[in-house]
């Protein structure tokens, strides 16, 4: 057995599954702390490395593209203190991380474990059900639908739509920022009918916009750790079609129709809210505005714009 325990946290190599703890010091970011233990197998590890430093050093663990659903719903934004797979190090114990990582790299090779990217997810993520409360709402996962309840201070147009329930089966794509306290971040669920949406995360009924404290928005990666988790592995999604040059997967690029189908909705569904009063004629006007840009610029266009 291959050990280090630091303040921040341990690393335990038992030969074939290296098992990450977090520290229990206030230290210790709160997103950490709430993911709990860590159990790495071997055949998830790509490299692993001290970097030696002159008060504190680090361990750092690199896993195979594709292993673990927190990187893929965080897509490495996730803020260093926060990374599970970072360790600091004091520097009387240096001698014993480098060991660790020779261990590890030593049990690598012996294993021919391969680089390459994963066609499945060798971590299981977070358990569920799982709920985080944001400062745009309170989302809840519970292993088949994502439900989001709204708060008081969320945009009137998404508590006027109600607790937003979105299946699993209906998700083509999960994108995660952080609030990182100079700029707003989002979690944003995406369906076959709301991949191409234009609408800022504030006025997005499909997202949460997070703009409150940092450490208790960043555990909306939770959440979306949790449900890519229970999605298609990235793996699945490519298609090398009769040209063998790689394509997303169709089912989540909707056709042109579609597009304007899910356009039509949107405005039929604006004009409802304008007409109960919910929306005022200023509110209306603009977000109408940016759904007609939609048709003009088709599914293709550029990212979300902002509407107020």
């Amino acid at each position: 057995m291959a050990e280090i325990i630091q303040r921040d946290g341990s690393w335990a190599f038992d030969g074939t599954t290296v098992r990450i703890t977090p520290g229990l010091h206030r230290s210790v970011p709160l997103f950490r702390q709430t993911y709990g233990e860590i159990a790495v197998p071997l055949e998830a590890v790509a490299g692993v490395v001290y970097e030696p430093e002159r008060r504190r050093g680090r361990l750092r663990m690199r896993l195979r593209e594709g292993a673990d659903p927190l990187l893929q719903a965080t897509g490495g934004r996730l803020p260093a203190a926060a990374d599970p797979y970072r360790l600091l190090v004091d520097v009387d114990r240096s001698g014993l991380a480098e060991y660790v990582v020779e261990e590890i790299r030593h049990a690598l090779l012996l294993d021919q474990v391969p680089k390459e990217p994963t066609r499945s997810y060798l971590l299981p993520g977070p358990p569920v059900p799982v709920s985080v409360r944001s400062s745009d709402g309170t989302v809840s996962f519970d292993g088949t639908r994502v439900r989001i309840d709204w708060a008081d201070t969320s945009d009137r147009v998404k508590r006027a739509t109600g607790p937003r329930i979105i299946a699993v089966g209906d998700l083509v794509q999960v994108e995660w920022l952080p609030n990182s306290g100079h700029g707003d971040g989002f979690l944003r669920f995406a369906t076959r009918e709301t991949v191409f949406s234009r609408l800022s995360a504030e006025k997005d009924p499909y997202a949460l916009d997070l703009w409150g404290g940092v450490q208790r928005d960043l555990l909306t990666a939770l959440v979306a750790t949790a449900v890519t988790a229970r999605m298609p592995h990235p793996s699945a999604r490519v298609d090398t079609g009769g040209g063998g040059r790689p394509h997303r997967w169709a089912a989540a690029v909707p056709a042109q129709a579609d597009h304007h189908d899910v356009l039509l909705r949107r405005l039929r569904e604006l004009g409802e809210l304008h007409r109960e009063g919910v929306l005022t004629d200023e509110e209306f006007a603009r977000t109408k505005a940016v759904i007609l840009r939609g048709f003009q610029e088709g599914p293709s266009s550029a990212g979300p714009v902002r509407c107020g």
